[in-house]
């Protein structure tokens, strides 16, 4: 014990402890006092398993941080990374599987009606919509497609003829293009293939006369009822008393429907059928004020010389035949008359002309 005591000390990650070694020298403390040796030993040992504890959660703390902010950075980077590929993913959508379409309107048969179109678009553009449209309106089980296309965009009627649409009619300022989207032969209705023209026959009950003109325009100038064609939407009997007026005058009011003509491949119808209706109208006013640019004359005629005058067409002279016998025998047994009565389609109604049925008791 009197001798040297060679203590080493080391610190190895925290860990202090002693022993005695000749033969190795490495931060070699030589102390005499044993019991000072041991208290330094001890003290030393302490210290550095604080130092080594308090350098490993330095070390911890550090990769925790460093850990978390690399999470952090990962998953911002994935979050961005997904975010985006859903962008990609609805563009990808919109461009691929939900490509714009032309807007229309479903009818009950079936068929898709297109009256809308963007204003400045070009025709290869119009092509592609066009038959991205198509595509979906066949795989939607639509039978047929409409496009009424204004004469402004008249161009677009070219890209829809190359993917098989044809006119089927035009009215002033649009024309229709239509194709058979369904199964089998195209069973597509034709366009109107008549043209309806009203004419009145005014009589006076109280002498027996008619009111007829002679047109300016005709080749022969024969007595016949003033009238002309119906517009769009209008019923028979205003037809009859517009007309009348505009080329008389006179004022009257509608009372039946007397005949009915038809006559295919008319001159004046441009090829479609032409279909002539008489009505018997009471006059409201007898003064005589007609259209100098629509009719040469304009007379009340007594109906017996109208019947049997050969300056009259054929129907006229008919017609007038048949007014004699209703005022002979009763109108009730020559009149048409007219019933106004609810159609199928709700909220609609239409006209129906019959001969009146006999009153039961």
């Amino acid at each position: 014990m009197g001798s040297y005591t060679r203590i080493n000390v080391f610190v190895i990650l925290g860990w202090g402890f002693s022993y005695e070694d000749d033969h190795i020298w490495a931060g070699v403390l030589k102390i005499k006092n044993l019991w000072l040796c041991n208290f330094i030993c001890a003290s030393t040992g302490v210290i550095t398993r604080l130092l080594g504890c308090w350098v490993f959660c330095v070390m911890v703390s550090w990769i925790l941080s460093a850990g978390v902010r690399r999470v952090s950075s990962v998953l911002r980077r994935f979050s961005s990374v997904v975010s985006a590929g859903s962008a990609r993913s609805g563009s990808g959508c919109q461009e691929r599987l939900c490509p714009p379409l032309l807007s229309g309107d479903v009818d009950r048969f079936g068929g898709v009606t297109v009256r809308d179109f963007p204003p400045d678009i070009s025709e290869d553009e119009f092509s592609e919509l066009l038959r991205v449209s198509l595509s979906r309106w066949r795989s939607d089980g639509r039978v047929a497609a409409w496009l009424h296309v204004p004469i402004a965009l008249s161009r677009l009627s070219a890209a829809a003829a190359h993917l098989g649409f044809s006119f089927h009619h035009a009215r002033r300022d649009e024309a229709v293009l239509s194709l058979w989207l369904g199964p089998g032969e195209d069973r597509l209705p034709a366009f109107a293939t008549h043209q309806v023209g009203v004419a009145g026959a005014v009589v006076d009950e109280s002498n027996g006369k008619v009111l007829v003109v002679q047109d300016r325009n005709k080749t022969t100038n024969a007595w016949k009822f003033p009238g002309g064609l119906s517009d769009l939407g209008e019923n028979i009997g205003e037809t009859a008393v517009r007309e009348v007026f505009e080329e008389t005058g006179v004022r009257s009011q509608f009372c039946s429907l007397l005949s009915v003509r038809q006559q295919h491949n008319h001159p004046g119808a441009f090829g479609m059928s032409d279909m002539y209706l008489i009505c018997r109208l009471s006059p409201l006013s007898f003064r005589i004020d007609f259209c100098t640019q629509e009719c040469l004359r304009c007379e009340w005629l007594d109906l017996t010389e109208l019947a049997k005058t050969s300056e009259t067409t054929p129907i006229t002279s008919r017609v007038a035949r048949l007014l004699l016998y209703g005022l002979e025998n009763g109108f009730q047994n020559i009149d048409l008359t007219m019933e106004q009565m609810p159609a199928v389609y709700s909220g609609r109604f239409y006209q129906l002309y019959h001969r009146r049925l006999p009153e039961t008791p």
